[in-house]
């Protein structure tokens, strides 16, 4: 085999990119890896997992060079100085914003699956329906039943921790046993469930921290440093479970600093013959041939490939002939909600510093029950003790301030909405060719809203969260609204949907682009609508499944 040609190519090592890394090598199938950025190697390369907050240059803050160099990082939580590293350059990697958009991104090996939320959630039959019946967008071309065995395989791999709630719209999954409520939470949990008579559900968050061993990964402990790189493996991650599976075949060859630029189509197979890399460090161009490519760069740099492999058969790009190409894009929208004190448990503290919450699952919009938008959100959320950090009026300096600071504060709850967009097709990228990036590569120009549904969805967000907890006996609760720019969530989704009909879609019911077979693309790019779960669970499923299927086609000699 020359030094090129492999069995199959991955595009970006991420989330998805790691499992399709993964799933291609355990088939047997040699395979390369393409990363854009640095490696980054697990424990070794997590320079502050360990590092307290005082032993920060800036106690972990922002500084003024990082605010003028990161000025679209700056807009939110990200921009600090723990784990900088792990977010792109927004200077070396820029961006049009014909519409404020918030692109959050993290360039290495392991992408954002380093920094993810690990919130870990199926999307449920009514999800996989709900274009079809709001006459919306177009159809998923599959529906829960195709994707629930994918669940349960992504699921006992990763380790996901949460409990089996029977809740008909949220399915149950393959749990190790859930991390545990508070006391507040507990109570809280219960005088809704009383008080809406089972029709709304406050459980433990479903999230990828294992709470038992699993393969040579250790339990979470329970440190809440997640996004620093966990040197004991406590949360699902490539570097921490997909990649070393995929090692330990011997069939996976990893590339770092190489950037696909596009993916070389061959008009008479009407297939992809492979793709061309940049190196990022020598600007040397390659190429790599395979069989079959998996293009999981994350949606937006996925969309980006497409849209850069223009050819003189699809001028669009690789799978444009539909005219979806660069359409439907979607996120959460969120930085809503409601919060308040709660009074007594003085004598009641918890364990650690656990990395998780509560959910509270979509109640809106179902059975039956009509608002004036459709689709609905979901809550997270959970109780805790102020800590040393809190301002005390009457103490501003002294013995007393420290001795009361010795002690745990106020009790407090509060819970932020999480809600569906709709895939509109003017919501878009495309290609600005007249803004190059740091290797003079053209850049994506992002066009996307909110519009009247989730403005409409918004004033129930913040409503129904302070009734609930009014309810629950939480007092001075007040509602709070953030504001919310598209792609604040980080959960970017469509720009190459899947669907039935190539006339109308970018990929098929496998991931397969419509217009070169042996092209699969498994990360939110495919996403036909969002449903208002995290997605990243359904990006696993939709990849390990994909992967079944490129292989079996490619054994039978159909791709």
């Amino acid at each position: 085999m020359a030094d090129n040609v492999y069995d199959a190519i991955v595009i970006g090592s991420g989330i998805s990119g790691g499992w399709a890394a993964k799933e291609l090598t355990e088939k047997g199938l040699k395979t390369i890896l393409l990363e854009r950025g640095r490696n980054v190697e697990h424990i070794k390369d997590y320079v502050n997992a360990n590092k307290h907050p005082w032993d920060f240059p800036h106690r972990g803050g922002r500084t003024q060079e990082m605010i003028n160099n990161y000025p679209v990082l700056k807009r939110d939580y990200p921009l600090n100085e723990t784990n900088l590293d792990f977010w792109a350059s927004d200077k070396d990697s820029p961006y049009t914003e014909v519409k404020r958009f918030d692109w959050f991104r993290g360039y290495q090996v392991g992408g954002r699956s380093l920094m993810w939320g690990r919130q870990s959630y199926r999307l449920g039959e009514i999800d996989f329906e709900a274009n079809a019946r709001d006459g919306i967008a177009v159809d998923w071309p599959i529906r829960y039943k195709d994707l629930a065995p994918w669940y349960s395989y992504v699921e006992k791999f990763a380790g996901i921790s949460g409990s089996r709630d029977g809740i008909p719209h949220l399915p149950d999954g393959e749990f190790q046993p859930p991390m545990e409520m508070n006391c507040v939470e507990k109570d809280v949990a219960a005088r809704i469930k009383a008080h809406y008579k089972g029709d709304r559900h406050m459980i433990m968050g479903r999230v990828a921290n294992i709470t038992q061993p699993k393969q040579n990964r250790t339990n979470c402990q329970y440190r809440n440093k997640c996004w620093l790189g966990c040197p004991f493996g406590g949360y699902f991650s490539t570097q921490s479970a997909t990649l070393p599976a995929a090692m330990a075949t011997g069939n996976l060859t990893l590339r770092p600093h190489s950037i696909v630029t596009r993916i070389l189509y061959d008009k008479d197979t009407k297939k992809a013959r492979g793709v061309e890399v940049l190196d990022a460090e020598t600007n040397q161009t390659y190429e790599y041939l395979a069989k079959i490519v998996f293009l999981n760069a994350s949606t937006l740099n996925s969309t980006w490939v497409l849209l850069n492999s223009a050819t003189d058969v699809w001028e669009g790009g690789l799978g444009s002939s539909s005219g979806q190409l660069g359409h439907n894009l979607m996120d959460h929208h969120f930085r809503i909600g409601a919060s308040g004190k709660v009074e007594g448990y003085d004598d009641k503290y918890y364990y650690g510093r656990r990395p998780n919450g509560i959910y509270i699952p979509r109640f809106r919009n179902l059975n039956g029950e009509k608002r004036d938008y459709i689709r609905g959100f979901g809550y997270q959320g959970g109780a805790g003790r102020d800590g040393w950090g809190r301002e005390i009026a009457e103490l501003g300096i002294g013995g007393d301030l420290k001795d009361a600071l010795c002690e745990p504060g106020q009790w407090g709850m509060g819970m932020t909405a999480f809600g569906e967009i709709l895939p509109y097709h003017e919501n878009k990228v495309t290609l600005d060719k007249n803004k190059k990036d740091k290797w003079g590569l053209p850049v994506l120009a992002i066009d996307s809203e909110l519009k009247e549904n989730e403005m409409k969805m918004r004033k129930d967000m913040g409503e129904d969260a302070k009734e609930m907890l009014e309810i629950a006996g939480v007092k001075d609760v007040h509602i709070f609204d953030a504001g919310y720019a598209m792609g604040q969530g980080i959960h970017e989704m469509g720009t190459a949907r899947m669907g039935r009909d190539p006339k109308t879609s970018v990929l098929n019911e496998w991931n397969q682009v419509w217009d070169a077979k042996n092209v699969f693309v498994t990360d939110g790019a495919a996403m036909t609508s969002g449903g208002c779960q995290n997605p990243s669970l359904t990006y696993m499923a939709l990849t390990a499944r994909a992967v079944d299927h490129a292989v079996k086609e490619l054994n039978r000699q159909n791709i």
